[in-house]
């Protein structure tokens, strides 16, 4: 299960069930065409885990208004509406509470209790959607895929789907090969309507699933859903829905965080669908390119994108140009192995001086006398816990839960290692330390005194002064580098990761005149944002229009 819900109950939780609001299942039919002025009856549309029916309720209510207006005229019968609809399951008790559902619904428009249940043994598969054999293509995809982590799925199972679907790549959500086999099913000239977490659309896990859409599909649609009450519980990680069909296409249109009520998404899919786009129109804009191999999709506007493919084809990598993107150590037992350094009885050269974000939120460190225990000789060995009698001691008698960790139990003989290795040359390097959430760029110079916590990023430099670099990463260009690719998070937040920071373009150091130098670096020092602006857009020599584009704070 993705950790981007709250106040749900667990075992639903658990299943990656998110119900989805009846105002935004409207919204998607409309965008893929699913509409009751069409005879619905001669196309077919999957959903492909229908949870509580909040889609397959409605699709059935036009379904069954299409059908009703065609029916006298075209002498219809219940039997034309056998192959309307494919839904699937695999939850037992949730396929058996919406299928009584259905039938009530059915009855309500006047079929038999019979005619009811014959119609929804005709609909609804109780199956693994990726497992279950379907022989057939649909005209519409819709739905909401279940959001659950590879961690809860069985290593026998998920190896069956790995076998099965080239998308399943690093540690994808369970709704990657969920698109990916939806797609597959797509007829000619099909379209499938989604609403899903968007970390696949930038994430390095998400890659094989973009190059696959990339070479055979096209984005026709993608709404932001950031900050919108589109389902039934609070979900932290932004959705975004996707209309995607079969086939090429330049444009892609774009719609940010509408208003969640009837009519206003009635409207905006009239607008989304309409043949031109206004010029004045700001509520629908079109892009080009925003799909593009395996490459993160842009979905800022043109000329930030133009903007950030300028910067991409001029300068090189942060990490070609002698920078290093890592991230701090993870223990697995944060109680046992962080402490206060005088609370801690072990030998002294056995603690590290530990920076954390709490240690940082005034842009400088502010220790709070944390160590990390480093259970490594320098060579990265495993130090021999007999040559360090306070430590044996301290581990051992804390040994049942230190034993517990998968790394752990991965390898018993290392049981006392923390998940990462500890480098203790790093602890004295000078580095930039970057928490992983943030609204705005907070990057804190550290003169090489600490070591980083797993929650803490950091940027080492042989080559770079790391104050300038430091009035680099705090500009609004590098902002825009961050926001473009990252995920961003409920309330604005971004994240800063590494996978993020590293596509970041540099000029080499050496090339850099001394008087950018200089004025880079005492930008950081005195931590104004107007100035590391400044000398950002000269370093990179932004022009007029493209310091606009990023604010202008360069003027």
């Amino acid at each position: 299960m993705s950790d981007n819900l709250t106040d749900f109950d667990k075992e639903t939780t658990s299943r990656g069930a998110i119900y989805t609001r009846s105002e935004i299942v409207n919204f998607i039919l409309d965008l893929i065409g699913y509409t009751e002025d069409k005879p619905l009856y001669k196309l077919n549309i999957l959903e492909p885990s229908f949870g509580n029916g909040d889609f397959l309720s409605i699709i059935i209510k036009r379904l069954i208004c299409s059908w009703k207006k065609f029916r006298d005229s075209n002498n219809l019968n219940i039997k034309n509406l056998f192959d309307a609809v494919c839904a699937v399951e695999i939850h037992d008790a949730t396929f058996n509470k919406t299928r009584f559902k259905l039938i009530e619904q059915l009855k309500n428009e006047n079929f038999s209790t019979e005619e009811a249940i014959e119609l929804v043994e005709h609909w609804l598969v109780k199956d693994d959607f990726l497992l279950t054999t379907m022989n057939q293509s649909f005209n519409f995809v819709v739905g909401n895929p279940p959001y659950v982590r590879q961690e809860l799925i069985k290593d026998s199972l998920i190896s069956k789907y790995r076998s099965l679907y080239k998308t399943i790549y690093d540690r994808a959500d369970l709704y990657i090969p969920f698109i990916e086999r939806s797609l597959s099913l797509l007829s000619d000239k099909g379209e499938l309507g989604f609403i899903c977490a968007d970390r696949w659309m930038k994430n390095k896990y998400g890659s094989p699933l973009r190059q696959f859409i990339s070479d055979n599909f096209h984005l026709k649609i993608y709404i932001d859903m950031t900050d919108t009450n589109s389902f039934h519980s609070n979900v932290i990680a932004y959705p975004a829905i996707t209309v995607i069909n079969r086939g090429s296409g330049k444009y892609t249109r774009i719609s940010h965080q509408p208003q969640i009520s009837s009519n206003v998404l009635s409207n905006l899919s009239r607008l989304i669908l309409s043949k031109n786009i206004p010029r004045d129109c700001s509520s629908v804009r079109e892009l080009a390119g925003v799909v593009n191999g395996y490459e993160p999709w842009i979905l800022e506007s043109q000329d930030q994108t133009n903007l950030i493919r300028r910067i991409e084809k001029d300068f090189p990598l942060l990490e070609e140009v002698g920078c290093k993107v890592g991230i701090g150590v993870a223990t697995g037992a944060d109680k046992i192995f962080i402490g206060k350094h005088d609370e801690l009885d072990i030998e002294n050269d056995r603690k590290l001086p530990l920076a954390t974000t709490k240690n940082i939120i005034s842009g400088e460190m502010c220790w709070q006398n944390q160590v990390v225990i480093n259970p490594f000789e320098d060579s990265g060995e495993l130090v021999d816990l007999e040559k360090y009698p306070k430590l044996k001691k301290y581990l051992e008698d804390r040994k049942e839960i230190i034993s517990a960790r998968h790394c752990a139990k991965k390898n018993p003989s290392n049981w006392y290692r923390t998940i990462d290795r500890i480098t203790p040359s790093l602890l004295t390097q000078k580095k930039l330390l970057i928490p992983d959430i943030k609204g705005q760029a907070h990057i804190v110079y550290e003169d090489g005194n600490f070591y980083p916590h797993h929650n803490l990023y950091y940027v080492i430099s042989l080559e770079w002064d790391l104050h300038a670099l430091q009035a680099v990463l705090m500009s609004s260009l590098s902002r825009l580098f961050i926001s473009t690719y990252s995920t961003k998070m409920k309330g604005g937040f971004l994240r800063f990761q590494a996978q993020y920071l590293r596509r970041i373009r540099l000029p080499l150091w050496e090339t850099v005149s001394e008087t950018v130098r200089n004025d880079l670096i005492k930008a950081a020092q005195e931590r104004d944002l107007f100035m590391c602006n400044q000398a950002t857009f000269k370093l990179y020599q932004l022009s007029t229009e493209e310091q606009e584009i990023l604010g202008g704070d360069g003027n």
